[in-house]
């Protein structure tokens, strides 16, 4: 009798994927236009400063206004989607694409229900999600629980893709940082406006793999407690590009010419170097512990194949309090199969944070 491996067998399947997506040229790789010059200094200047000992981290979120439009409405729930241009300073939103200017959200919602008593979770992007529908089907089956579903579109993604971007293929390393950042301010104004604005009694913050890294740092950085929700998740980037599959991807001899150019001729090992001290930036590590962080629960995959389990277990010694849950599979397998332990951890973590107190 043959037994079969059901870790490994998940872990292969990762490979698998990854050079199908990755290895096989079918698709550009990620950052064929290089590292993106100016762009690069400002954003790795800029997310220096959201570190805690810098002087401007608590900056409290801004204020944003959508515009709403009704999608769908039943007598118990319903769905919206709405615009708002993204609330980023002058300097952010001149480095962003035009298309990546105004952010997108769609916004399910039970109705019936006091909005003290609803609690609402932002739903932020894997890579290369670039819809909305993939988020709606996790939160859909929470309304039953007084859990509203938020979903950011990411710029670069969708609607805010640029016109030369294939696919995710992010064109310029420092695209990669942008995404990130502007995310972070967006998702920040969003739990803010159904706090403040809307008046929801509770707030968190998930996503899975590059959705999860963006969940961490806004749950890290929010002045108030959230739920804070990283699913299959690393601590940083650096595990994705530089240690991980997507290395495969990445355009390695284009970011050698474009410093080469800049600086002296440089060997592939010393770029990747040079890549592991920029994505350094997003290690969730170096960020703010959250306000409560008996409200963060990860959920990793046994056999990750893009994650290893030392990158997630690095992030919960970083913020002691949280708990680490363990889903049997790979990347891609839990990422089809789990979404009910997701589901799961998203109320338990919102369940350890209090109501907010409804003003007289």
């Amino acid at each position: 009798m043959v037994t079969v491996n059901l870790g490994m067998l998940h872990f292969v399947l990762d490979h698998v994927y990854g050079a199908f997506m990755h290895r096989a040229k079918i698709t550009p790789p990620f950052f064929s236009r290089g590292w993106g010059g100016s762009k690069l200094e400002l954003l790795e200047r800029m997310i220096n400063q959201l570190f805690p000992d810098a002087a401007g981290q608590n900056w409290p979120p801004c204020l944003i206004q959508p515009i709403w439009r009704t999608v769908w409405e039943t007598r118990t729930a319903c769905l919206r989607e709405g615009i708002f241009r993204t609330p980023c300073d002058e300097e952010l939103l001149n480095a962003l694409p035009p298309e990546s200017h105004s952010a997108r959200v769609a916004f399910l919602a039970p109705k019936l229900v006091p909005p003290e008593k609803i609690a609402c979770v932002i739903h932020l992007a894997g890579t290369g999600d670039h819809t909305f529908e993939r988020r709606l089907r996790l939160g859909g089956p929470l309304l039953k629980e007084n859990i509203a579903t938020m979903v950011l579109e990411s710029p670069f993604y969708g609607q805010r893709r640029p016109m030369l971007q294939y696919g995710a293929k992010l064109l310029c390393v420092s695209d990669l940082l942008l995404l990130g950042r502007v995310t972070i301010e967006e998702a920040r104004s969003l739990l803010y406006w159904l706090e403040n604005e809307e008046g929801f009694g509770k707030m968190g913050v998930c996503g899975l793999s590059m959705g999860g890294v963006h969940a961490a740092m806004v749950g890290s950085l929010h002045p108030t407690p959230v739920a804070t929700l990283p699913f299959l998740s690393p601590h940083s980037a650096v595990v994705a590009f530089c240690d991980g599959i997507l290395k495969h991807g990445t355009a390695w001899e284009v970011l050698r010419e474009d410093l080469a150019a800049q600086t002296a001729a440089m060997t592939l090992e010393e770029v990747r170097e040079r890549m592991r001290n920029v994505l350094s930036l997003t290690d969730v590590t170096r960020f703010p512990i959250p306000k409560n962080p008996n409200a963060v629960i990860f959920v990793a995959a046994t056999d990750d194949g893009y994650i290893p389990k030392n990158s997630v277990l690095h992030l919960q010694k970083a913020w002691p309090g949280s708990e680490v849950r363990w889903v049997t599979g790979g990347h891609v397998s839990s990422f089809l199969l789990h979404n009910g332990e997701f589901r799961k951890a998203i109320v338990d973590g919102l369940n350890r944070l209090q109501w907010k107190e409804n003003p007289l």
